[in-house]
């Protein structure tokens, strides 16, 4: 599978994303929780990947099955005053 480089770009930021499930990118990229390792391994500075690995690694949000609601998305409290503020939008 070929990827664009906006995908792997995106691939990227939503593997650092805590909230981000692994098999949220299956179902958007069709990338296993294997191949998104074996990406950000090839596409990441060494010690970078070390600090991403370590960050994940038992992570209770990265895996569906592990995370403590069932349904929905997380939504923080503040988003509306934040997707409203002037200042985010320049």
């Amino acid at each position: 599978m070929i990827l664009s480089v906006e995908a792997i770009d995106r691939i990227i930021e939503m593997a650092w994303e805590d909230r981000t499930t692994f098999e949220a990118i299956t179902f958007q990229f069709g990338l296993k929780e294997q191949q998104v390792i074996e990406l950000m391994r090839k596409e990441m500075k060494p010690s970078s990947f070390k600090m991403w690995r370590k960050r994940v690694q038992g992570r209770c949000t990265k895996h569906e099955k592990l995370r403590g609601f069932e349904k929905g998305r997380f939504k923080c409290t503040r988003q509306r005053q934040i997707t409203h503020n002037k200042i985010s939008k320049r």
